[in-house]
């Protein structure tokens, strides 16, 4: 819960900002690596294997949201984030 408390106070652009799309593409990245390094143990987890793609794939759209309305945002959360692309 800290983590999560920590990453919205990071991302957010104002104090009570827990909405926009830094934040959700934050804590969805922090969710992300914990469910990958849960695969890496669990192999056949096949129901939290078919969560996580999904995880990627809503983080992609408003990581792609985020590039067409302000592609300063986006370079700033990718560079925090060290996501590629």
């Amino acid at each position: 819960m800290e983590a999560k408390k920590s990453t919205i106070v990071e991302f957010g652009r104002h104090d009570r900002d827990t909405g926009s799309a830094e934040v959700q593409i934050a804590l969805l990245t922090q969710r992300i690596n914990q469910l990958t390094e849960h695969l890496q143990k669990h192999r056949k987890d096949h129901s939290s294997r078919r969560g996580l793609l999904m995880m990627v794939g809503q983080r992609r759209r408003l990581l792609d949201h985020l590039n067409g309305t302000d592609a300063n945002r986006y370079a700033t959360v990718t560079r925090k984030l060290k996501l590629r692309r």
